[in-house]
């Protein structure tokens, strides 16, 4: 884990620190085309996630592979809720290459909130966003053309993500264009919806048992996680 962390890091030039919380932004480099999502190759010309995020999803990818909850290593997921939806909050990393794969705008559900998403529910026919740590599962083609199953990893927080059809599928509602005339994406019934244009790439990147991680900087999610817990107990000792 340390290695992986040093890795990522590395590249943010913020040092490891294994006992607490790393506080600390993303860069701020522009993106590289007009399109909503961007595929960048190279870590050192994008965005980030907060050292603080990376640690927490690093931190809970390691247990998840330690307890074969994830069968496909070296690929994940992060999206970040203490972002607005005006901002581009998911991000696709390769571990084993130290690689941006995307990153890109990623909608929440419109019973979460506005352009912040806030409120989060595990309750079916909720529409809202359910946080946490998932798995994710196999594809199908559904009216969002393809899309990819997701399994909520844990107990009370996204474990009815089946139930509730929670999947990551593409919506003409993230883009750009939306922002500039609404002010905020268009929100889904609870799924991360991601661009059109980028959707099927992310999907076939990140498909058949790969790490993804919701972060949401509340309570009601950081107290009562079940792996956010673990986390805690093996810093501490």
């Amino acid at each position: 884990m340390k290695t992986l962390l040093l890795l990522i890091l590395s590249f943010i030039n913020v040092p490891l620190t294994a006992s607490q919380a790393i506080a600390g932004e993303p860069d701020s480099i522009p993106s590289q085309s007009a399109q909503s999502c961007v595929f960048i190759k190279s870590a050192e010309s994008s965005d980030m996630p907060s050292a603080h995020l990376l640690q927490t999803a690093l931190a809970g990818y390691e247990l998840l592979v330690e307890g074969n909850s994830i069968s496909r290593p070296g690929v994940i997921t992060i999206i970040d809720f203490s972002l607005g939806s005006d901002e581009e909050r998911l991000w696709v990393l390769d571990l084993n290459q130290g690689k941006v794969l995307f990153h890109c705008l990623v909608s929440h559900g419109r019973n979460s909130g506005e352009n912040m998403a806030e409120s989060f529910s595990n309750i079916p026919g909720s529409n809202a966003s359910s946080p946490g740590f998932y798995a994710t599962s196999e594809t199908y083609i559904g009216k969002h053309g393809l899309s990819l199953a997701l399994d909520g990893l844990e107990r009370g927080i996204n474990d009815k993500a089946r139930s509730r059809a929670i999947v990551l599928h593409g919506a003409d509602y993230v883009s750009k264009d939306f922002i500039l005339t609404h002010g905020r994406l268009g929100r889904s019934l609870g799924c991360p919806a991601v661009p059109v244009d980028l959707s099927d790439e992310i999907i076939k990147t990140i498909k058949g048992g790969s790490c993804l991680f919701i972060y949401a900087p509340q309570k009601s999610y950081t107290s009562n996680s079940p792996i956010i817990s673990k986390i805690s107990s093996k810093v501490k000792t």
